[in-house]
């Protein structure tokens, strides 16, 4: 059987409480993006599991999906988020690890390298440290936004929360690593998006 590629991830949610089987599609759809989000998080060894772990917690829950809501990313973000949740001794491992990662020196010679990746790569350590700091919720939210590229109102959706709520918290993180870094900013953009050289 061949899926309207058209048909939204609410219509097909819905249409799988009568044909479970069509829940499939939702899974072609989304499965590699949260693949790598929650490699990223968890790394290699638990990342299949996790993801699993993940559709068939979607799988069970879509009865409750909001149709209201044609994607279903934000939802299945959500129950990401739980799942890591359940994994997070694993994620605090990596964190210590990656603390602990000696820092690149830069060479003589850069080659190829931008002075952005060399900065980046020198702050890396700090940056895990301040993560690891942060609230489990302030961490979940900054992850969501920077890694898995969800927009406000996605991750909102994803962590049952109000717009105005993730962003009155994406404050306090940008305000509280800025202060961490001694009042450097690690991305080198200011919060209109300029770059800070210019």
């Amino acid at each position: 059987m061949t899926l309207d590629t058209d048909i939204s991830d609410a219509e097909l949610i819905g249409q799988s409480l009568v044909d479970p089987e069509l829940f499939t599609a939702i899974f072609d759809r989304h499965s590699g993006e949260i693949l790598r989000y929650v490699h990223a998080r968890l790394g290699p060894d638990l990342a299949e599991d996790v993801t699993a772990e993940t559709f068939l917690a979607a799988f069970r829950a879509r009865g409750r999906f909001d149709p209201a809501i044609t994607s279903a990313r934000p939802w299945l973000y959500g129950i990401a988020v739980r799942q890591i949740g359940k994994h997070h001794r694993a994620e605090a491992r990596r964190v210590r690890l990656l603390r602990s990662a000696p820092v690149d020196r830069p060479e003589e010679d850069f080659g190829d390298r931008s002075a952005d990746r060399v900065t980046a790569g020198q702050l890396g350590p700090r940056l895990a440290t301040i993560l690891g700091q942060l609230p489990g919720k302030d961490r979940e939210l900054l992850l969501l936004i920077a890694w898995a590229g969800l927009s406000y109102d996605e991750a909102a959706t994803a962590l049952g929360t109000t717009v105005s709520a993730v962003k009155a918290r994406l404050h306090r993180v940008r305000v509280r690593t800025r202060q961490e870094l001694g009042g450097s900013n690690p991305m080198g953009v200011n919060s209109k998006g300029q770059s800070s050289d210019g």
